[in-house]
């Protein structure tokens, strides 16, 4: 069974606040015993105290958060001028798996633009294979976009093979394409998986009272927020049939992952999830 745990990305403004290590503790009472990390600074005291949660807590780094290289979409070490480093981190901290979160936009401005960074990739995974690591793309909705009636995940797959991927199955329903037929399609590359609900809100008053009123572009701006990320259980994924089906496309973990808890507090977000998820016999 693929391993659970959680996107640190939730909690990076409790680590600024609480430190590392005090937050890895609540996670652990939450009855999950790994991470991945991203937007969070992999410091020396960082590092550290990652170390001491997987000695103390039993805890496990399952990813590392990286860029190919510097740039506004790097949001901590980057492949360029870090590498060292990150292989050094891995090492200290049993991890295997890089990911990539994001390719930067101008690369997703063109076919030509798009492979040529998926070659820069194909480099840097064989670079990191030979060191034991992995490296993983990570997608949005924006990925299953087309150029020539090819994806750019399609795309990616073709120039880079070398490259897992990391499939957060709530952008694939943004995308418009269904869960289960990604995981089929790209069985066997299909190594974290991100664990992220999509929940449509109610229409609130307010858009119904633009509208009345001839409020076009009020009504419109609020008919489209009505697409919300949600608790693992609380929106309209079918959880049941896909988390088996990441398995058998060859997950690892499964990362619960929430970009938005909307006030709520994420730990609370967290342990909503994960008592879904034991629900169901995770």
């Amino acid at each position: 069974m693929a391993e659970l745990g959680v996107m640190m990305m939730m909690v990076k403004d409790q680590v600024a606040e609480q430190g590392m290590f005090a937050v890895l503790k609540k996670i652990k009472d939450l009855d999950i015993n790994a991470v991945e990390v991203s937007q969070i600074p992999m410091s020396e005291e960082n590092t550290a105290d990652l170390e001491r949660a997987i000695s103390e807590l039993g805890m496990k780094v399952g990813a590392l958060s990286v860029a190919l290289k510097p740039g506004p979409t790097a949001t901590g070490d980057n492949l360029e001028e870090h590498f060292d480093k990150i292989v050094s981190d891995c090492r200290r901290l049993g991890t295997t798996y890089v990911r990539i979160g994001m390719m930067p936009l101008a690369a997703m401005a063109s076919k030509e633009a798009c492979e040529s960074w998926a070659a820069e990739c194909e480099a840097a995974a064989q670079r990191l294979a030979a060191e034991g690591i992995s490296l993983c793309y990570h997608n949005h909705h924006v990925d299953l976009a087309q150029f020539d009636g090819e994806r750019i995940f399609d795309l990616v797959r073709r120039v880079a093979p070398s490259v897992g991927f990391e499939v957060d199955l709530h952008w694939v329903q943004r995308g418009g394409m269904a869960p289960l037929d990604m995981l089929e399609q790209y069985t066997g590359v299909c190594k974290i998986i991100h664990v992220k609900d999509f929940r449509v809100k109610p229409l609130p008053q307010e858009a119904i009272d633009a509208l009345a009123s001839g409020d076009r572009e009020t009504f419109g701006r609020l008919f489209n927020d009505i697409v919300q990320f949600a608790e693992v259980g609380q929106g309209n994924m079918n959880w049941p049939a896909l988390l088996p089906a990441a398995e058998k496309a060859g997950a690892d973990f499964f990362f619960i992952e929430q970009d938005d808890t909307y006030g709520r507090d994420p730990f609370d977000c967290i342990a909503d999830s994960r008592a879904y998820l034991t629900s169901i016999g995770y």
